[in-house]
């Protein structure tokens, strides 16, 4: 849920609670106002009766309205004391019920005693209320429509900067060489997040170009002590009165050296990409390499019994045909290793994707993993772990994508061109 969304909602339900609990208090409080001028308008007809009785020792001509009334009934138990209350009574002319206020009163006039009943109608006062609780509820209703879209609109203005820094920060790319600079505005809070962001983006810039010179001259550094050690091995090897066990360890530091050697060559092969030092502007006919790439392995695919599928359609692309080599040699070679004995391989080209296919040993991998640096679905694996990965920034290089699933005990690498 957006910021914006979720403060709105809060915004307008606590709006609404404090209106419906004013309207209610509001509504109690006109109608007490409104029943304490009826009955203080009863009692100033009551206070006129009397005094009315006291002068002329008679009764008063009574002149019933349709909104008031009065009745006198002789009586021979005078009330205690007065009476005040509502009643309902059946409106005649309105053919309706209505409720109408009433004071009950004792009258003594000549020893002869009277009750009196004057009554008002509720009518008006009734109608008085609705029609405030008709207005207040549209008010309300508007002001909620107008705090909505004045939210709204302010708000929006308001988090202009905060969208402006998003965009920017999802667009930033460490290895475009462009600092992120994120400006200043009329909001403080604002201004600390882009200092900050800023201030973390030039930190993290700093210490990934000191890796990745680090990463870099490490690399070129160890391929003269690797040759070294290379020559010195194989000058050992040539002597004839090394024994076998000497001779069993000196190939062991063979066969580290040339893992040590691929790691180094995949590491700096890592670090030309990064740096974009590889110029993507040469025809490539990727079924053609496909095909040579499948002839040169036969034999490997031979030797473990692997089937292999084909269904290669023509595609040249602009590419690099040394990267387009290493992508496809990482990609078969990837296959025939981890695909058992009478397994199947199959490659698919086609203008939008290459998709290479192979029967699975051990289930499926690690989908968030497979394509990070050092991986290995197993601990004791044979390789470095940076095949795929070299696969990957490949493809991101050339602004293609890949993606690995499993389905039907297989393994399905794609790389796809996302032509635009």
């Amino acid at each position: 849920m957006k910021l914006f969304a979720k403060y709105n909602r809060i915004n307008v339900l606590a709006t609404i609670f404090i209106f419906v609990v004013g309207s209610v208090a509001f509504y109690f409080a006109l109608q007490y106002i409104l029943i304490k001028q009826l009955d203080e308008t009863l009692h100033s007809e009551q206070q006129e009766i009397h005094e009315y009785a006291e002068v002329h020792h008679q009764l008063p001509d009574i002149q019933n309205t349709k909104h008031q009334w009065v009745t006198i009934t002789p009586t021979d138990k005078p009330l205690l004391k007065r009476k005040i209350g509502n009643y309902r009574y059946y409106n005649e002319r309105e053919k309706e019920w209505e409720t109408a206020r009433q004071l009950l009163f004792s009258l003594n006039i000549n020893q002869q005693y009277y009750i009196v009943s004057v009554s008002k109608s509720e009518v008006e006062t009734e109608i008085l209320l609705k029609l405030v609780i008709l207005v207040t509820i549209g008010m309300v209703a508007l002001i909620l429509l107008l705090n909505f879209f004045i939210n709204r609109s302010i708000i929006n203005r308001l988090w202009q900067p905060f969208y402006y820094s998003v965009d920017q920060i999802r667009k930033y790319e460490i290895k475009d060489k462009q600092s992120l600079s994120l400006p200043r505005n009329s909001v403080n809070e604002f201004n600390l997040l882009n200092e900050s962001l800023n201030s973390m983006t030039q930190r993290i810039e700093a210490d990934y170009l000191a890796l990745k010179a680090f990463t870099e001259n490490a690399s070129h550094e160890m391929q003269t002590p690797l040759a070294v050690i290379r020559s010195k091995t194989d000058m050992l090897l040539q002597q004839s009165e090394l024994k076998e066990e000497a001779i069993k360890n000196i190939l062991g530091i063979e066969d580290s050296i040339q893992k040590l050697t691929r790691l180094n060559q995949s590491l700096l092969l890592l670090t030309k990409l990064e740096n974009t030092q590889f110029a993507l502007n040469e025809e490539v006919n990727i079924s053609e390499l496909i095909e040579q790439k499948l002839e040169e392995k036969k034999e490997l695919f031979l030797s473990r019994k692997i089937d292999v599928g084909r269904k290669i359609e023509p595609l040249v692309l602009l590419f690099h045909q040394q990267l387009a080599e290493i992508l496809l040699n990482n990609f078969l070679s990837n296959a025939i290793k981890y695909t058992p004995a009478g397994g199947m391989v199959n490659v698919e080209l086609n203008s939008t994707k290459l998709v290479v296919t192979n029967t699975a040993a051990n289930g499926s991998l690690e989908e968030d993993k497979i394509f990070q640096r050092f991986y290995k679905a197993q601990p004791n694996q044979e390789g470095v772990g940076l095949g795929l990965a070299i696969v990957f920034e490949i493809a991101r290089a050339a602004g293609f994508s890949v993606s690995y699933s499993f389905t039907n005990n297989q393994h399905i690498f794609s790389v796809h061109f996302n032509w635009k």
